[in-house]
């Protein structure tokens, strides 16, 4: 094949594939469109779902868990003065704040004495603070928060919005104003009351591995998913491993 042959097949290849560039733009626009529209319309169902299974599961549990909740309440009140209920500013989706709410597990002056027992943060990493002997916490606090109890009234939260069943724990603006730029990546989704650390060891996983969790669900977010996590939180609030 001489030079010329080769130069003249390679023009009609480009102007065959480069000719008529105004209709493959139009077509390939039409496509990407098309593709997008149709990805978006997967990740609002997929969210609409959630959101449905989120709404119904809520309602039935706290008419089903009436009697834990007076039982609960009772025993708050008899141990130590103070609100049953306790309330705290979280961080949810894209960094809008709401308020949670858990069955209080503290003397009321909880808060107060934090600052002394900061030295004592077994949570590797310092932004969350954990201490298993916490003095602060009740004998009801004890037996609640093993069981996990304490989160409860959460799904009040769900119900609202605020939260999900299954998500990222949700933090408190102080943690988050630690966080690096990888670690704003758990305020990608709407937070939830069990999570995939939480059925995983619990507070015995170090900070940046339950980034490092949360980011893979957030990844892989799928309604099986949450399923399976649900699933796994039962034996693991029986258990009560890592729970303090």
């Amino acid at each position: 094949m001489t030079i010329e042959t080769h130069q003249q097949k390679m023009r009609e290849l480009v102007l065959a594939r480069y000719g008529n560039l105004a209709r493959a733009s139009l077509l390939h626009r039409l496509r990407f469109r098309l593709k997008r529209a149709g990805w978006a319309g997967v990740v609002q169902g997929s969210y609409l779902i959630k959101r449905l299974l989120d709404i119904i599961a809520s309602s039935i549990l706290m008419v089903l868990l009436i009697p834990v909740f007076l039982g609960v309440a009772l025993a708050i009140r008899i141990e130590s003065p103070g609100p049953i209920l306790f309330r705290q500013t979280r961080v949810g989706r894209w960094g809008e704040l709401f308020t949670m709410w858990k069955f209080r597990s503290m003397y009321a002056d909880a808060e107060a004495r934090k600052a002394e027992l900061l030295k004592q943060n077994e949570m590797q990493g310092g932004v969350i603070f954990k201490m298993r002997e916490d003095p602060r916490i009740t004998r009801v606090g004890r037996l609640i928060r093993k069981t996990s109890i304490d989160e409860l009234p959460q799904l009040w939260n769900v119900f609202k919005g605020d939260m999900s069943l299954v998500g990222p724990r949700p933090p408190v603006p102080v943690e988050v104003n630690e966080y690096s730029l990888a670690d704003r990546r758990r305020l990608e989704v709407i937070p939830g009351i069990t999570c995939i650390w939480q059925v995983s060891g619990r507070s015995e996983i170090p900070f940046d591995q339950q980034v490092e969790l949360d980011v893979e669900y957030i990844q892989s977010q799928s309604f099986w998913t949450d399923l399976k996590i649900l699933l796994k939180t039962i034996p693991a609030l029986l258990l009560g491993k890592g729970a303090y």
